[in-house]
């Protein structure tokens, strides 16, 4: 992928902090004109620099009251198992991320559930019932803080230190 210029960072990290921001409002944040920083917003598109614009959505505006991740540790660690698993639990409804880690387990499964009953079923129902696998251990969550964007192309930091 080739590299990204000062400009093109500039963008990222207006587009970061607010993806809903005007072209207009993005040029004048970035120092383009309308036209030259539209063109390289839809470079940055063509590229896959820029893979799409997402909302934020709190989880209890959905009726999620418990998080967790799932450490899994399959019987077999083989491509075809892998692939397998991978496809199944990426489909799961309560599903969040999934995670091919090294260490004492094979996967991480951020899960998201309305309740400990809907977690503990999520656990016994969709992941201990699989051929696959051999283990799972489950961490709440008692908060869960991302970050947005990358190193490099990041907001301001709006966490309260204290």
């Amino acid at each position: 992928m080739d590299s990204l210029t000062p400009q093109d960072m500039r963008i990222l990290q207006a587009l970061v902090q607010n993806a809903r921001i005007t072209n207009k409002a993005l040029a004048q944040s970035v120092g383009l004109s309308q036209s030259g920083c539209l063109e390289r917003v839809r470079k940055l598109e063509a590229r896959g620099v820029l893979a799409g614009y997402h909302a934020e959505i709190p989880p209890e505006a959905v009726g999620v009251g418990i998080q967790a991740l799932v450490g899994v540790r399959l019987r077999r660690h083989t491509r075809r198992v892998v692939a397998r698993f991978r496809s199944y639990v990426i489909e799961l409804p309560e599903v969040v991320s999934l995670f091919h880690v090294t260490g004492e387990f094979d996967f991480f499964v951020e899960v998201a559930a309305r309740d400990m009953d809907h977690l503990r079923d999520f656990g016994l129902d969709a992941l201990t019932t699989r051929p696959e696998v051999q283990q799972i251990q489950t961490s709440l969550m008692f908060e869960a803080i991302r970050r947005p964007g990358w190193p490099g192309v990041r907001p301001e930091s709006s966490l309260d230190p204290a």
